[in-house]
């Protein structure tokens, strides 16, 4: 049994709510240069000098592209009830246009199958940030052209699987391609103009509406949606300055991507803010943009403490700091969900990435990570308190199943429940898994106790029109 024991936990959970664990392709998959595949703007971004923290790549990563089997087996045994992961473009389709590569596709088919047979839901996310390399050439996602290309790629991968999935989201954290790829340069394609990042903004968001457009006229029947990365922006100090600093962080991380998705336009603040650097907007984009959703996915980590002076030290607060050097700060997904409940009409919620990166403790061959564990204690509890005040959140999936390659840290950051060996490729479930397969396994007794017995036929009838 696990330090943080099951019996304290919440469990008002409803029996419908979805349980899981989440990855993306590059960071697992490996398999970079086989069966077809073409490259990434991260395999390209990968080979430059200095900008991955331990040099490293993603060539092999967790070898999942030669170990999924195993790893299905190991997503069931945790008692999961979905599992989210990526779909590689150019996998599927090497040049992101054109010619579809038959192995690629195959591997996501056999991967969606096996999971369906060990009673897991695919989740599919079609672009966690690898844009094939021959689309950025062309300009990647700074080119109009790249949209058209995207909803082509969704159709044809909704076409292959999404009969059998669940839930098919068109971009992950379209905030962190725009301005981390595209204004701090510091992900792929390592870009540094913020003229590009806003116009980068608003193709990923055209993109996604779009997609959804020729998705339902395809009648897909998976659920639908997009992931965005939010947090509450809370100032350093009550000066004018921080409120006034913070209100435009806000405007930029989450106002920027939510605002056109459920009201049809940008904020004008930001607007104004961007000036001359604000997208080419054509006619009928936002109402492309604007399509209903049938579910909204949600990314926290932190929150965030806005100073105008500049960079915040965090370690004033005083508060417990992730491997990142970021706030453990659970309430602030409870306050994050109230505020999106009062300020948009929001479609039911999945919080679709949760976790935290530390140091592992080995202890005789234990991974004793504890304070992951009371991570995500609090941060699931964080999620039942906005659900008793009436935010509709359907959904929680931790970040990640396993360590992997985090991006521009390398190998040096582990986010997983699951350790992995990148020497041996062997996985080892640390605490916070067997304490995650715990609370699940105390949440399905639940659900089995809260489930009513079946009516009869004729006790429904008498129950619907009285005795007559």
């Amino acid at each position: 049994m696990t330090d943080l024991q099951v019996s304290s936990m919440p469990q008002n959970f409803p029996p419908d709510f979805v349980w899981g664990v989440a990855t993306s392709a590059f960071q697992i998959e490996g398999g970079a240069q086989l069966d077809g595949k073409g490259p990434s703007i991260w395999d390209r971004f990968c080979q430059q000098p200095h900008v991955i923290a331990d040099a490293s790549h993603g060539l092999v990563a967790c070898d999942h592209y030669h170990r999924w089997q195993d790893d299905v087996k190991m997503i069931h045994g945790l008692g999961v009830d979905a599992y989210r992961f990526s779909i590689s473009w150019p996998r599927v389709q090497p040049l992101g246009q054109g010619a579809w590569n038959t192995q690629g596709l195959d591997f996501y088919d056999r991967l969606v199958d096996a999971l369906l047979a060990h009673n897991v839901s695919p989740s599919v996310t079609l672009n966690h940030w690898d844009l094939p390399d021959a689309l950025q050439q062309t300009g990647g996602w700074a080119n109009r052209e790249t949209v058209h290309h995207f909803v082509e790629y969704a159709q044809g991968v909704a076409r292959r699987i999404g009969d059998r999935v669940s839930a098919l989201t068109t971009h992950n954290e379209p905030w962190v391609v725009a301005h981390l790829g595209h204004e701090s340069g510091i992900f792929a394609p390592g870009i540094k103009n913020r003229a590009t990042a806003s116009q980068v903004s608003h193709h990923l968001l055209l993109s996604h509406g779009l997609a959804l457009q020729a998705l339902r006229a395809d009648r897909q029947q998976a659920q639908l949606g997009i992931v965005l990365n939010l947090a509450p922006m809370h100032p350093a100090t009550d000066s004018a300055e921080d409120q006034a600093k913070t209100k435009l962080e806000d405007g930029l991380l989450l106002r920027w991507y939510l605002d056109p998705i459920f009201n049809g336009a940008y904020p004008e603040d930001v607007l104004e803010h961007l000036g001359r650097d604000a997208p080419q907007i054509q006619s009928g984009d936002l109402a492309a943009i604007g399509q209903t959703l049938d579910f909204l996915g949600v990314n926290y980590y932190s929150r965030s403490v806005v100073s105008a002076k500049g960079t915040w030290d965090v370690k004033q607060s005083g508060l417990p700091l992730t491997d990142m050097s970021w706030e453990v700060y659970p309430q602030g997904l409870t306050e994050l969900l109230l505020r999106l409940k009062k300020d948009y009409p929001v479609p039911p919620i999945v919080i679709t990435e949760n976790g935290a990166a530390f140091v592992d403790d080995f202890q005789n061959g234990r991974i004793k990570d504890t304070q992951r564990t009371s991570y995500l204690r609090q941060h699931i509890a964080a999620v039942s308190s906005a659900m008793k005040q009436g935010v509709p959140v359907v959904g929680y999936m931790v970040w990640s199943l396993m360590d992997n390659f985090e991006w521009a840290s390398g190998y040096a950051k582990r986010f997983g429940i699951v350790h992995v060996d990148y020497e041996t490729q062997q996985r080892t479930l640390k605490d916070s898994a067997i304490w995650y397969r715990e609370f699940l396994t105390a949440q399905k007794a639940q659900r089995n106790l809260d489930r009513p017995a079946e009516k009869s036929l004729a006790a429904e009838k008498q129950t619907a029109t009285g005795d007559r």
